[in-house]
């Protein structure tokens, strides 16, 4: 059994390699995927809207299937948020593969039932890694936004629009809000109006300091006012509140590191125990009262991370 378990693994291994290696380039895809449009346009009938179509999905039939499922929407939004080019279809296939293949591997090398949470947390993988990247973006998109908005007032009291404006945050602040207001100010320009453009910025980055930026600028637009007193105020308001979500985190910190390493020893601690002697921990998974130890240490610690986040989860 483990010839053959090697075996697979070897491989799925060189198979992985060759397909990565055979991969087509930037430069190859991006001729393909021009010559496919160009053959469609030929042979469908002109459409009539110019608007750019936001759909993450080709025309595949697999890709069509995967688009008809009722999470589609919701992976296709994590991506976008992510600040990443992955086709919402791809990252769906690749969870469903790691679930499927982890999760056979687990149940030979462990149980059935173990082997089903572990094939669990495989698929789940890739979603959380796009979780872990958009709070990481958001959390450097509210760090630079009030440079944004001192940048956004001194240009409009220097006599330049609020267009210019955007733009210039655009080519002066560092991503990911130069990225983003580099595509708010593309939209503007192919004829998107200012609040339709600002209400994608919102959707794309879905912070409540963002959401207070497009307020104010949407209110001045209708009602008037002085914009540039405006974002003043609303960095103000964006700073001490960034002020006071650094205290949270100190005030948390204990709590975070505690819930980190509750979680983290047990695991590493079997891991050590078994590469010293592999048949210490197998009365675990080979005894009918072992197997309900690890079902129920596993439902307690599951408790106590949400206890632990619950506790911690301070709104600003």
């Amino acid at each position: 059994m483990a010839l053959v378990l090697l075996f697979i693994v070897l491989l799925t291994l060189c198979f992985t390699v060759l397909i990565y290696l055979l991969k087509p380039t930037a430069m190859e895809k991006a001729v393909t995927s021009h010559l496919s449009e160009i053959e469609t346009r030929l042979d469908q009938p002109a459409n009539n809207t110019i608007l750019r179509d936001e759909a993450l999905r080709s025309n595949t039939i697999v890709d069509d299937l995967v688009g008809r499922l009722p999470w589609a929407a919701a992976i296709e939004r994590l991506v976008k948020q992510s600040g990443n080019d992955w086709r919402a279809n791809n990252v769906f296939l690749v969870s469903v593969l790691a679930s499927v293949l982890v999760g056979w591997l687990a149940a030979v090398i462990f149980t059935t039932l173990i082997g089903a949470v572990i094939g669990v947390a495989a698929g789940a993988a890739p979603y959380v890694y796009l979780s872990v990247l958009v709070n990481t973006r958001r959390r450097r998109f509210g760090d630079l936004l009030p440079e944004a908005v001192d940048l956004m007032s001194r240009g409009l009291r220097a006599g330049h629009s609020i267009s210019a404006v955007l733009e210039m945050v655009g080519t002066e602040i560092a991503d990911p809000i130069g990225s983003e207001f580099r595509a708010l100010h593309k939209e503007q320009t192919l004829g998107l109006p200012i609040r339709d453009a600002m209400m994608n910025l919102v959707a794309r980055m879905p912070v409540d300091d963002m959401r207070f930026l497009a307020t104010a600028i949407l209110l001045q637009k209708e009602s008037g006012g002085n914009l540039a007193q405006i974002l003043d105020k609303t960095s103000a308001l964006v700073r001490e509140r960034a002020r006071l979500r650094g205290q949270v985190r100190i005030y948390t910190a204990q709590g975070r590191i505690t819930g980190w390493i509750l979680c983290g020893a047990p695991f590493i601690m079997f891991a050590l125990i078994s590469l010293v002697n592999h048949q210490y921990e197998k009365t675990l998974f080979s005894n009918k009262l072992g197997l309900w130890m690890v079902y129920i240490s596993l439902g307690l610690m599951l408790l106590g991370v949400l206890t632990i986040r619950k506790i911690i989860d301070v709104k600003v």
